[in-house]
């Protein structure tokens, strides 16, 4: 059974992870978001999930406006070819829907069956955004809090610069 976003947030609390969460309408791409997010305060983040040709899942996390390049990422974080996972695998894997995808649905990958990158960039800030398991709300964290939640679930994320500035 899939954690439902009231767990999602009460296991923050139990982690002692100060979050505020608005809700809003449905928001399912980085444009939408920025349309809609009004005065949410911090930096807001996109959430890729891919797979590679071996078959390995990855969940990389990044600023909402970093470019993501994916021949020039696999080189970064070890992989072999990437490509968008496919729905099915993301609901299996981590329980949310396409245009919900957020670092914290790792809560529901208890077999660490996704390897995860954090963006380093992303990680300078006070607050950064994430939607809570639906895209109906958005969940202010802080980064290192984020860092905690994720190993809590059971994972060691890569912290890299998801598209370097030499690349």
């Amino acid at each position: 059974m899939k954690t439902t976003p009231q767990q999602l947030l009460d296991r923050l609390v139990e982690l002692g992870i100060e979050a505020r969460t608005h809700t809003h309408p449905p928001l399912h791409t980085v444009e939408e978001s920025q349309a809609l997010r009004g005065d949410i305060p911090g930096a807001h983040c996109k959430n890729l999930f891919l797979k590679d040709k071996k078959g390995a899942f990855w969940l990389v996390v990044t600023l909402e406006d970093t470019p993501v390049d994916l021949k020039q990422l696999k080189k970064h974080i070890g992989s072999a070819h990437l490509s968008f996972g496919r729905a099915e695998y993301l609901r299996d894997m981590l329980g949310v829907e396409p245009g919900s995808v957020t670092p914290f649905a790792l809560i529901n990958d208890p077999d660490g069956r996704v390897n995860v990158v954090l963006d380093s960039e992303m990680m300078a800030f006070e607050w950064i955004n994430f939607h809570p398991l639906v895209n109906t709300a958005t969940t202010t964290i802080r980064p290192g809090d984020l860092l905690r939640f994720v190993k809590a679930c059971g994972f060691e994320p890569q912290l890299l610069e998801v598209a370097p500035k030499d690349a």
